[in-house]
């Protein structure tokens, strides 16, 4: 071997040295309703995956969004708020899926705001046992400087967290290091999921979510937490056959007549913005024209029904 070889050798074997291992791993996203939950994940993935408003309760399932880099994947779980006192069948289940994205996570990251821990956040640090956990304290820019060390120092004694760090999810303050600890904690391992890929559900799953993100930004306190959406049609655009845009039927389930009424509006007026707002938000994230039909359904303690739940996937 002459000395240009034994260099680019050496060369090749001092770059294998320094390139770091491919890390790859699930991330579970924990904490109280309204926290921030879905605000973090969407800002991560630079997508507007998970439904956002500033209602409670928001999130209704456990949402997978795949962040992938030059040396790793992270796959965020987004999960429902934690509650003290599941209320029905829907909220029991609600529950269910947050739990088991801890015991799934390689890592967690505990979502609170700053303020004292209160019983829900220390009944989610008495799970957490070995899994190494990121304490981010979110929504920093509402308070003074102050207030948030009071909060570290409160947390600080509770449980040995791999760091403490202030964030403001909805302006992206301290995502970076976020993300940096995230990664330094996966294990190493192949890829799950293709590099281009950023969700395991289907295109249904978040135009469904969509139109209920949208009645809970239009709609008074009560309405959004009896509502649920179904897509009961989805067929995409076929030119060839003189279909230019998506065609999406959905189904807006309620509890009551009086709710139902409400929906829909005085001459139909409330179901008609409705429409139009989530029909661009759904252009929006699918990137092409879509026509949307929406139906209003009573259906009677459908948040009670578990065949129902099933079906609406929860």
């Amino acid at each position: 071997m002459d000395d240009n070889q034994q260099r680019e050798t050496a060369q090749s074997e001092t770059q294998a040295e320094a390139k770091p291992p491919y890390r790859a791993g699930y991330v579970a996203i924990i904490g109280r309703p309204n926290v921030g939950k879905s605000t973090l994940l969407n800002q991560l993935l630079r997508e507007r995956l998970a439904a956002v408003s500033p209602k409670a309760q928001t999130t209704r399932h456990k949402i997978l969004g795949i962040l992938s880099g030059p040396s790793y994947q992270a796959l965020f779980l987004d999960t429902p708020g934690i509650m003290r006192q599941p209320s029905d069948e829907l909220d029991r289940r609600m529950l269910k899926n947050a739990q088991e994205a801890i015991k799934d996570a390689d890592v967690v990251v505990l979502l609170v705001e700053p303020r004292p821990p209160g019983d829900v956040e220390r009944s989610l640090i008495e799970k957490l046992s070995s899994r190494p956990t990121i304490l981010a304290i979110n929504k920093v820019d509402t308070v003074d400087q102050a207030q948030v060390q009071a909060t570290i120092d409160q947390y600080r004694v509770l449980h040995e967290f791999v760091e403490i760090l202030p964030i403001s999810a909805l302006y992206g303050a301290g995502l970076d290091r976020l993300l940096e600890l995230v990664v330094s904690l996966l294990p190493e391992g192949a890829p799950f999921y293709p590099e281009d890929q950023l969700t395991d559900r289907p295109e249904r799953f978040f135009v469904s979510e969509l139109i209920r993100e949208q009645i809970y930004h239009l709609y008074g306190d009560e309405i959004p937490y009896d509502t649920a959406v179904e897509i009961e049609e989805f067929r995409e655009a076929r030119p060839e056959e003189g279909r230019n845009k998506d065609f999406i039927r959905a189904v807006i389930y309620v509890n009551r007549d009086s709710q139902k009424r409400i929906l829909i509006g005085a001459g139909g007026r409330a179901i008609k913005r409705l429409g139009e707002v989530a029909r661009k938000q759904i252009e929006g994230f699918l990137g092409r024209p879509v026509y949307l039909e929406l139906w209003v359904k009573v259906r009677k303690k459908w948040r009670k029904n578990p065949q129902l739940l099933k079906n609406l996937g929860y």
